[in-house]
């Protein structure tokens, strides 16, 4: 079996989007002055598809959600030339090979997304090819169903409202959410006084028999986050999400080593190596990379197994099936993020748009069979006319 083809196609959504209301979460742009609203260059209403095809015809789905454009030009220029011809089944030589032949541009970034999309594809081969799910060839079952945890929960002025989306969770049985921050250190003691307030009113709601997770996007700086910690301690977070950019890791070695609430992050960091520094820096109670952007499978399953070693969870950014499987086959990952199938609104939405085969969580928790071949999944053909597919 040989790789004979390769296609990578950008969706963009053209249809209706739900416009965002001001505030309703924070992003690494908070700090600056600007005049248009700042989640904008974090909003993606396009994703890139690929699909990698065998001389026996089997077609293996790949995806990844960071600038597809560009993604697909670095698929077309640079990708598929080192890998068609060669044999499915040699991922990790593969991935090698295309991580090294451009790693002088495309170690982090937009690079490591289009590398992780076809590797994502591979394993999907592999699946199918042997008529199991991807997470056998991973090792296995390790749990027999996924918990999970409700992800929306945009921040809102409006209370009543904020909170009444939380109860819609708690009745759908759901025991974990996750909320977002809306206000950062421009907005100074008034903007505090706001987090604190739906962060309060969530714990009311919810008791103490739900875990709650904050996510700050990026959008605080390491002193604003210093002041908050301490104030917010009280709520019993399960963690606080990327409060500091990425690149910031001594602001995240800082944050963790005062011990009031565990921090998130990695959603920004790319392959094995940089798990290897945010863990021997002791930077991150919480690993949250993304299967579509770290490098693939084949790092994701590595770094469950270095995050194993050091005993740090990994529960990587955002559901879908490429970081479900990841899941399922390592005991590393005791839960998994869930996106409310909704109305587009930020983009996370669009994967239930393009792609067939997501389970949905019932009481909160997510069944993988063992009867899905490959990731379990197939492109979704009833909202073509949504898209503009550039191919």
């Amino acid at each position: 079996m040989k790789i004979t083809a390769v296609r990578a196609k950008v969706y963009e959504w053209k249809g209706e989007v739900d416009k965002p209301r001001p505030h309703f979460s924070g992003s690494a742009m908070d700090i600056l002055y600007a005049k248009a609203e700042t989640m904008a260059t974090f909003r993606f209403h396009g994703w890139l598809v690929v699909e990698v095809e065998t001389s026996d015809g089997i077609v293996g789905i790949g995806n990844c959600a960071l600038a597809p454009r560009i993604a697909k030009e670095i698929i077309d220029t640079y990708l598929t030339p080192q890998i068609i011809g060669e044999d499915p089944y040699d991922n990790e030589y593969l991935w090698q090979k295309m991580y090294r032949s451009t790693i002088a541009w495309g170690r982090k970034g937009i690079g490591m997304a289009a590398i992780s999309a076809i590797d994502i594809a591979l394993w999907d081969i592999k699946g199918k090819k042997e008529h199991k799910p991807v997470f056998k060839l991973l090792g296995g079952r390790t749990k027999e169903k996924l918990w999970c945890y409700a992800s929306k929960l945009y921040a809102n002025d409006d209370l009543d409202a904020f909170l009444a989306e939380a109860k819609t969770y708690i009745e759908q049985g759901f025991t974990a959410m996750k909320m977002r921050i809306g206000y950062g250190p421009k907005e100074g003691p008034y903007g505090m006084r706001k987090n604190i307030e739906q962060i309060k009113a969530l714990r009311e709601l919810t008791g103490p028999d739900i875990d709650l997770m904050v996510e700050c996007y990026m959008g605080w700086t390491l002193e604003y986050a210093k002041r908050m910690l301490p104030i917010l301690a009280e709520y019993n977070l399960r963690w606080i999400e990327e409060p500091v950019i990425p690149d910031d890791i001594d602001g995240y070695a800082e944050l963790k080593a005062m011990n009031l609430i565990p921090i998130a992050g990695g959603e920004h960091e790319f392959t094995l190596f940089g798990f290897k520094d945010l863990l021997e820096r002791k930077a991150i109670d919480v690993i949250q990379y993304d299967t579509n952007r770290v490098g693939g499978i084949t790092i994701a399953q590595k770094i469950n197994h270095l995050a194993e070693a050091f005993q740090v969870p990994v529960i990587p950014h955002s559901g879908m099936m490429h970081n479900y499987h990841v899941c399922m086959a390592t005991t590393a990952s005791p839960i998994s993020e869930f996106f409310p199938v909704y109305n587009v609104e930020v983009g996370n939405e669009l994967f239930y748009y393009i792609f067939k085969g997501d389970p949905l969580p019932k009481n909160g928790y997510l069944e993988l069979s063992d009867d899905i071949e490959g990731l379990g999944i197939t492109l979704n053909t009833d909202y073509l006319d949504k898209f503009n597919i550039i191919e």
